[in-house]
């Protein structure tokens, strides 16, 4: 939208999309909040219907109830138009029951363009062979189509839908509660930082201090700083690649040298911690090498700030700039600390030990790297996790408590599902994680919840959790 609203900036289509905008609002399609609809009436008839003027309210319009502007990929374009968002507080009365009706085949024909592809933590991803897509036509259906359902799973139908499928898994255990029942509920989520989880499980002030304690020690290893790095270079390198041969510009280029340079210089520089191994297994260099010039990680942080610099203004790579830009967090920290195979084992040892030491004590709770570094150290990806619909965090009494998530899907595919719910599982796994290191003696029952038009309803358990695919329809 962000990409159509810069068109219209710039007077590509800028009559065209007036009209349409009027042609929605006459036909009732979209309700106008009543200071948006007289200032758009204002342009019209005393500006004698001036498109530049008119265009203002409908760009103005169009980024109405927008709950998340982003660029691109960087943190997953979620933002919904007025079509279907237009109020938090309002949401319900705005859309009429004929709007769902006009919905559903524009959902069963996205449906349809969009089988076998996927999005998972923001790249499109063929479920058939598990290539990634770089294509914006493609992206941009996607996300219109999640927007879509996103709302549509509001709909007396669906929620009558849900109801019935958690009744029918809650016989003998009361009233079961409805999740998705709220528009806040179906908001999209980007999980990237350790105080985004605990806010959602009520963490206390008191336990965020015990988890940092815990996960500290354990993520900061040398060993997990190195493949993380390695990890962030590996994850930008083919897209590097791949817009170099489509659309060369001098950023990407040197973004390309500067990836394999450092990929190169953690490879030949940095010593490993292999914990088998002893101290007579380790050769000593040669000749003793002058501490001036070894190598520290402030050569590494170097690379890494002029490769941000280099691709800061590349849209497309802005989710990997994020990256990097937690990654310097880090390596700010222990810039002055040698990294150089050549100083001998003990001597390796004990600066292996100061980069633990320095970042377990400065990284900080809310640590965008502290965070990276532990979705390496559980998953061996550094990727956030999105989610489709956030859900929410339920008390059921007698220290119980439930944690709902949700995806939308493409097709009924059987790869497509197991896909869905192993990455929803992911999820799920990280919520739990900092439950049981907070200490929290609750217990907490982890469910996910699936979306898929045209398709019978239906539960499967995985790993001990419940997935519930639930099917649209009319």
């Amino acid at each position: 939208m962000c990409e159509e609203i810069g068109k219209i900036r710039s007077g590509f289509y800028r009559d065209w999309s007036v009209i349409a905008f009027l042609a929605w609002f006459s036909a009732g399609m979209v309700t106008l909040p009543r200071g948006c609809a007289l200032g758009l009436a204002m342009s019209i008839v005393y500006g004698g219907f001036s498109s530049t003027m008119a265009c203002k309210h409908v760009e103005k319009l169009m980024c109405t109830g927008a709950k998340y502007i982003r660029n691109r990929r960087i943190e997953a374009f979620h933002s919904d138009a007025i079509l279907y968002h237009s109020s938090k507080e309002s949401h319900e009365e705005l859309v009429h029951l004929d709007w769902y009706e006009n919905a559903f085949p524009e959902m069963m024909k996205l449906t349809r363009l969009l089988k076998n592809v996927d999005l998972i933590d923001g790249r499109l991803v063929n479920i058939r062979d598990d290539s990634i897509i770089i294509d914006d036509r493609i992206e941009r259906k996607m996300y219109n189509f999640k927007s879509l359902v996103r709302v549509y799973i509001g709909s007396p139908s669906v929620q009558k839908t849900v109801k019935a499928n958690m009744a029918a898994v809650s016989v003998g255990e009361g009233e079961p509660f409805v999740c998705f029942s709220k528009p806040s509920e179906r908001e999209p989520m980007i999980v990237n930082s350790l105080t985004k989880v605990s806010n959602i499980l009520n963490i206390s002030a008191q336990q965020r201090k015990l988890i940092r304690a815990t996960i500290s020690p354990q993520v900061t290893h040398h060993r997990i700083l190195i493949r993380t790095l390695e990890e962030v270079l590996n994850g930008l390198k083919p897209e590097l690649d791949y817009l170099n041969n489509q659309c060369p510009s001098k950023g990407v280029h040197l973004g390309q040298q500067v990836v394999s340079n450092c990929l190169k210089f953690l490879y030949n520089t940095a010593f490993s911690s292999d914990p088998d191994s002893t101290s007579w297994m380790r050769l000593v260099p040669a000749k003793k090498v002058q501490s001036s010039c070894s190598q520290k990680w402030e050569d590494v942080l170097e690379m890494f700030n002029d490769l941000i610099e280099c691709l800061k203004t590349e849209d497309w790579l802005l989710d990997h700039v994020v990256k990097l830009e937690a990654m310097k967090e880090g390596l700010s920290q222990i810039k002055d600390v040698l990294i150089d195979k050549s100083i001998g084992y003990k001597e390796a040892r004990l600066q292996e030990s100061l980069v633990q030491k320095k970042l377990s004590k400065i990284l900080g709770y809310p640590s965008k790297c502290l965070f990276t570094l532990l979705l390496y150290y559980l998953y061996g990806h550094v990727r956030d996790i999105e989610v489709d619909l956030c859900g929410g965090f339920y008390s059921s009494g007698n220290d119980k408590f439930c944690l709902c998530m949700g995806r939308i899907l493409t097709s009924d595919e059987e790869r497509m599902i197991w896909s869905g719910v192993r990455h929803l599982d992911r999820a799920l796994e990280l919520f739990k994680f900092i439950w049981e290191t907070s200490g929290n003696k609750g217990i907490l029952d982890l469910q996910g919840h699936l979306w898929c038009v045209g398709v019978e309803s239906r539960m499967i358990t995985y790993k001990g959790k419940m997935f519930f695919i639930h099917g649209i329809s009319l």
